[in-house]
């Protein structure tokens, strides 16, 4: 006897009537009421992703339509016609089907055409087949299929009655893997079908595919462990040990184990996907009404609601938004495996953060004015006893209890009064003190450079740009723009010129006015270099055209009292 060729699940497992149908019961009422009642339309359009069922219900709704009238009725070579889009897209293949509608069926009452994939017919195609499409022979009736509705032009869409097919869901994915299962006599863990039907997002016939490779790879005996080696996917319980390091703040733990995960193959887009799934697994067992949402065996979601309760929903929050942050900008990254590495240490050290703001976040309190001990040491006069030490009565002490919060910080109260002026408010006492902690600094550090050595404007310029540089790498973008901004001159006693704007940018200037000399002796090989700052005869700039810094001084020198709220807020001033 020979031997039955082997049939792949999805077409051995196609649907053949309508309680075979998974996961679109509603589609399937709506289409056997129409057929029960006569009202037919003369075109449908099936659309959704791949593998759910489009095409299958498309032919088990041409079958019903006939064998209503006809119940006897066994061969539909005659009535029903498919159509493959994809490889008969032009305008002569639309053309040629116009013509085979006009003849009318020889059995049944109803001749139907399955067009698949018809997203991919050309636009002259699209065209000629509107007309036939609106007003079909009484025998005609039209099923479109396509994944892709947004392709289809809108005239086409208006005559169609458009049947959205959502993806299967991984509860009815798991159900019928298991009904295939017994009927094949393959011994299955619950969780690996979970795992596969995920790894299928929503399309059986995907769920399909992989149950039959697992068949062959685990011998008819699918197993979650083997399930999770042979189709790449990461175990929950990375996860699970990677969320107990965050809560333990264990950043090289974290590391090591995101280092394995590497080993074994996986990229880190893939980790940064599966972390985040994770902690949204977490948020949602953290509710008993939307535990119901997490599709995954009950072990597994005891093993969430355990984990959740450790972390608070904030916390959660947080560390989904970083996630996110980093899955965002993983792709433009790079270093990608630093890019996550450096993600994992900021995950990890959240939770000291946390503690730290709950910590400077407790109120501060001050003990009660009346709650004092009065300790005052009474001194005899003891003189008649000559040396003799004299003696000291300490009277007992009154012992009082101060009732202190937890986690309150006992600080003494400050005042936070804000003196209206200081002598240093004004912008002539800044100037003031500026010139004398210059000339302190002069006399300390001056550099003695004993050559005198004679050097051109042109190696002055070099090595004043040369300053500015190294004024940019420090961030001094303000120093840095105004010493580009004109040219250094050369006098004849080695003095040098230098013009600037504004009596505000030259305050700026003069607290680096040492460096630069010192920088300028040394590299010029010159002790007797000395800097002439003037001002510019120029009307006083506009705000708009100063720096930040700039505008701020202006603004200080006319309300003293901004450089007191400065200071008391520890505000920078950006530039």
């Amino acid at each position: 006897m020979a031997k039955e060729k082997y049939t792949v699940s999805a077409l051995k497992y196609r649907p053949n009537s309508w309680d075979t149908i998974i996961g679109q019961q509603n589609i399937a009422t709506t289409l056997k009421q129409a057929i029960d009642s006569d009202q037919l339309a003369q075109a449908y359009l099936f659309c959704g992703p791949r593998g759910v069922g489009k095409t299958s219900t498309a032919r088990l709704f041409a079958k019903a339509i006939n064998l209503k009238h006809d119940p006897k009725l066994t061969d539909f070579t005659y009535n029903i016609y498919e159509l493959d889009a994809a490889s008969n897209n032009q305008v002569d293949d639309i053309r040629n089907l116009n013509d085979q509608v006009r003849i009318p069926p020889q059995k049944g009452l109803y001749k139907v055409y399955i067009i698949d994939e018809v997203h991919m017919l050309s636009q002259s195609a699209f065209n000629a087949f509107l007309k036939t499409l609106e007003e079909p022979p009484p025998h005609a009736i039209f099923i479109l299929a396509t994944t892709e509705k947004h392709k289809i032009i809108p005239t086409i869409l208006s005559r169609c009655q458009v049947y959205d097919f959502h993806r299967i869901s991984i509860s009815d994915t798991v159900l019928h893997l298991e009904s295939i299962a017994k009927k094949e006599g393959v011994k299955v863990e619950s969780e690996a079908l979970h795992v596969i039907a995920e790894k299928a997002d929503g399309a059986l016939r995907d769920a399909l595919s992989c149950f039959d490779l697992m068949v062959n790879f685990t011998s008819g005996n699918i197993t979650y462990s083997e399930v999770v080696k042979n189709l790449n996917i990461l175990d929950y319980d990375y996860y699970f040990k990677f969320t107990d390091f965050i809560k333990e703040n264990l950043i090289h733990d974290s590391l090591l184990l995101f280092s394995e995960i590497i080993a074994k193959g996986f990229d880190g887009r893939l980790f940064l996907n599966g972390l985040a799934s994770h902690l949204r697994n977490l948020m949602v067992s953290k509710d008993d009404r939307t535990i119901k949402i997490l599709d995954h065996t009950k072990e597994t979601i005891d093993k969430f609601m355990i984990q959740a309760k450790d972390f608070e929903n904030e916390f959660i929050t947080d560390l989904l938004t970083l996630v996110n942050e980093a899955d965002s900008l993983y792709k433009t990254s790079q270093n990608q495996r630093l890019h996550v590495e450096i993600l994992i240490m900021k995950l990890c050290s959240k939770g000291v953060q946390k503690k730290k703001s709950k910590f400077l976040d407790a109120p501060i309190v001050s003990p009660s004015q009346n709650e004092k001990t009065d300790v005052e040491p009474v001194l005899k006069d003891n003189s008649s006893i000559g040396n003799e030490i004299p003696v000291v009565n300490i009277p007992e002490t009154k012992k009082t209890t101060y009732e202190i919060p937890k986690s309150e910080i006992i600080r003494p109260k400050t005042s936070l009064s804000i003196k209206k002026r200081s002598a240093a408010a004004s912008i002539t006492g800044i100037r003031k003190k500026i010139n004398e902690d210059l000339n302190a600094e002069t006399k300390d550090s001056e550099i003695k450079v004993a050559e005198k050595t004679e050097f051109t404007q042109n190696k002055l310029e070099e090595k004043w740009l040369e300053f500015a540089e190294i004024k940019k790498k420090e961030g001094k973008i303000g120093l840095f723009t105004t010493l580009n901004k004109q040219k250094p001159k050369l006098n004849k006693d080695f003095s040098i010129t230098f013009i600037i704007d504004s009596e505000v940018q030259k305050m700026e200037f003069q607290t680096q006015n040492q460096f630069l000399l010192d920088f300028l002796r040394l590299e010029l090989k010159n002790g007797q270099i000395k800097l002439n700052l003037e001002i510019t005869k120029s009307d006083s700039p506009k705000l708009t055209q100063l720096t930040s810094r700039e505008r701020f001084f202006q603004m200080a020198d006319k309300n003293p009292d901004l450089h007191t709220f400065k200071e008391k807020f520890d505000l920078d001033i950006e530039f």
